[in-house]
């Protein structure tokens, strides 16, 4: 079964530009592109695609705006932002916002591929510049509470949790309750935010190499 992506991106070039790379990758399929933040959430809605791939700039509705009601409708949707800027709002936003991936526009020939293969496999994908921003540190966790963490962030349910813990859902609901009121967060974005800054999830570099 292909993995099935909607891009979304006010420019028609790159927008096609976008398209053809990732149509070349084998396996993956384009169902849909979009040009407004609006026709992003409305066809995301209609066309359930595995992935959607979507600027932060565009009109009607930013990407940002079009993110937040894309996940409120369904938590589970993976979203790429694509962003000309690595300014620490706009990744502050983007991760609150609940997306899996932050791509800068500049990298995504290098980038945007690996992004899309790491969600593919329940990963996380974000740009060097997350990581870097992301220094301030939050109280720290147990070694379980970090599993709870890094499982929770990869996407996995409360009862998947306790299976690869081998624990029971009972416990593994218990655990994310006290993760959840330590941390005084109340929503699994929150959790990827601070995966992401101590390095409980996997942040994707870009090899050092051009080959």
């Amino acid at each position: 079964m292909k993995l099935r992506i909607l891009v979304a991106d006010d420019h028609e070039v790159v927008r096609h530009g976008l398209c053809s790379l990732l149509a070349a990758h084998a396996g993956w399929e384009l169902c849909g592109e979009a040009s407004d933040g609006i026709e992003t959430v409305r066809k995301t809605a209609e066309l359930k695609p595995d992935v959607v791939v979507l600027d932060v700039g565009m009109p009607n509705l930013n990407g940002l705006a079009a993110t937040r009601q894309i996940t409120k409708r369904d938590p589970n949707q993976k979203v790429i932002i694509l962003t000309v800027t690595d300014a620490e709002e706009v990744i502050r936003e983007a991760l609150e916002a609940g997306a899996r991936g932050f791509v800068l526009k500049s990298d995504a020939a290098r980038d945007l591929v690996t992004a899309i293969e790491a969600l593919q496999v329940g990963r996380t994908f974000f740009t060097p510049r997350v990581s870097e921003m992301l220094l301030n540190q939050l109280p720290t966790l147990t070694s379980r509470e970090k599993e709870i963490v890094q499982l929770l962030a990869e996407g996995k349910s409360t009862k998947e949790v306790a299976s690869v813990l081998n624990i029971s859902t009972k416990t593994a609901e218990s655990h994310r309750a006290n993760v959840m009121r330590k941390l005084d967060m109340h929503s699994v974005s929150e959790l990827v935010l601070y995966a992401v800054r101590n390095n409980i999830v996997q942040v994707h570099r870009p090899p050092n190499s051009a080959a």
